[in-house]
C-alpha cells in the first residue's frame, strides 16, 4: 500500500505552499517531537532556514523546548497542540545493534505504537491538518532481495520488535485518517548518517579511522542510506507538498553502495585510505554468530536497497546532497 485516505490540502498548508512560491501568507505552525535527537536537531535548523514557525517538544525541561514528559499512551499533549497545523513525529524508542541495547517489545510498543496513536488522536481532535510520521524501512524487512529494492507497494515484513511497533503505529494512523480530517504522511528512512550520528555509522567510521585491515573486500551487497540533511529536506517537503497527503514515502540518498564502496568513501571523506582485505561473507557471518554480533554483521553483508523513485516523482524531490558530498560534510 502506498496511498490512503487522500484529500485536498488544507487552507493553511496551501498558504505555506504559496509562500514557497513567492507569496507572503500567514505561515503554518509545526510541532516537532523528538526535537533534541539527531534528526530533530537538523530538522529544526532547516525549519529556521525556511522561516517556518515551529514548536519543539522533548521529554524534559530544556531552554527553548516544550517538556511533555515520557511518551506513551497517556501523555497529555493538550498544552502544546493549540495552534498547530502539522505534527512531525520523530520521537521513538530505538535499538542499537552496535552496543546491543534493546529496550524490548513492551517499551517499543508503549512508545512507538501507543505513544504515536495517543498523540495522533489528540492532534486530530485539536484540528491538526497533517501528521508526518517518521517510521523505518525495517517495516519492509531487514533485508531486500538481491537486485530487487524495497518499494512502497511491498507487503510489510518486519522482523524485529522495533519494526513491528512502527508498523502497528502506521496501521493505526491509516485507520485514524479514515475517520478524521487529519492527513497522514508516513516516511520510511533507512540508516540515517551525518555529523554526530551514532550506531553502526559511527562504528564504521571508527574502524576506518583506526587504520586496521578490515576483512570486507569480498562483500558484494548494496545498501541504501540517507544523509540527515537530505532526510530533513524530505520531511519539510512532506509538510508543505499537497501530493504527500496519504502517502507512504521511502527515503534515501538515491544511491546504494556496497559495504566496501562505503568504507572507501568514508576513508576518502576523512582523508584516509581504507585498508580492505578479502574474506568470504559466509565466514564473516559465522564469526558474527560466534561473538554475538550476528545482526551487526548482517548489516555489513546483506542487501538493503530502497527504490525512492515514487517519492522523487510524486514530490518532484531531489536530495540536496549526493552521498559523496554528504559524507564529506559528516566529519
Amino acid at each position: 500500500m502506498c496511498q490512503f485516505a487522500r484529500g485536498p490540502p488544507s487552507d493553511s498548508l496551501c498558504q505555506t505552499i504559496a509562500w514557497h512560491a513567492g507569496v507572503d501568507p500567514e505561515l503554518t505552525m509545526l510541532l516537532v517531537t523528538g526535537a533534541t535527537g539527531f534528526v530533530g536537531q537538523d530538522l529544526l535548523r532547516r525549519l529556521r532556514l525556511r522561516n517556518l514557525p515551529f514548536k519543539a517538544a522533548c521529554r524534559s525541561d530544556r531552554a527553548g523546548y516544550l517538556a511533555v514528559g515520557d511518551i506513551d499512551g497517556g501523555t497529555d499533549w493538550k498544552a502544546v497542540l493549540p495552534g498547530v497545523d502539522a505534527v512531525i513525529h520523530l520521537a521513538a524508542a530505538n535499538q542499537n545493534v552496535v552496543d546491543g541495547s534493546n529496550p524490548g517489545p513492551e517499551v517499543f510498543r508503549t512508545v512507538n505504537t501507543e505513544g504515536t496513536i495517543n498523540l495522533a488522536k489528540q492532534a486530530a481532535a485539536s484540528g491538526v491538518k497533517r501528521f508526518i510520521f517518521i517510521s523505518t524501512i525495517k517495516v519492509n524487512g531487514e533485508r531486500s532481495a538481491k537486485e530487487r529494492p524495497f518499494t512502497p507497494q511491498d507487503i510489510p515484513n518486519p522482523a524485529t520488535d522495533y519494526a513491528v511497533s512502527k508498523l502497528e503505529a502506521e496501521r493505526a494512523l491509516i485507520a485514524l485518517s479514515k475517520t478524521s480530517d487529519m492527513q497522514i504522511v508516513i516516511i520510511r528512512p533507512p540508516l540515517v548518517y551525518g555529523r554526530g550520528a551514532g550506531g553502526s555509522f559511527k562504528a564504521l567510521a571508527q574502524l576506518v579511522r583506526s587504520g586496521i585491515p578490515l576483512p570486507m573486500a569480498s562483500i558484494g551487497n548494496r545498501r541504501s542510506m540517507i544523509y540527515v540533511e537530505n532526510l530533513a529536506d524530505l520531511i519539510v517537503t512532506a509538510v508543505v507538498h499537497p501530493a504527500a497527503a496519504g502517502q507512504v514515502l521511502l527515503a534515501g540518498d538515491g544511491e546504494a553502495v556496497s559495504t566496501p564502496e562505503l568504507l572507501r568513501l568514508l576513508a576518502a571523506a576523512m582523508g584516509r585510505r581504507a585498508r580492505l582485505v578479502p574474506c568470504p561473507p559466509a565466514v564473516l557471518q559465522m564469526l558474527g554468530r560466534a561473538i554475538g554480533k550476528e545482526e551487526l554483521v548482517s548489516r555489513l553483508t546483506d542487501w538493503l536497497e530502497v527504490d525512492t523513485s515514487h517519492t522523487r516523482a510524486l514530490l518532484d524531490w531531489t536530495p540536496p546532497f549526493d552521498m559523496r558530498d554528504a559524507l564529506k560534510r559528516s566529519f
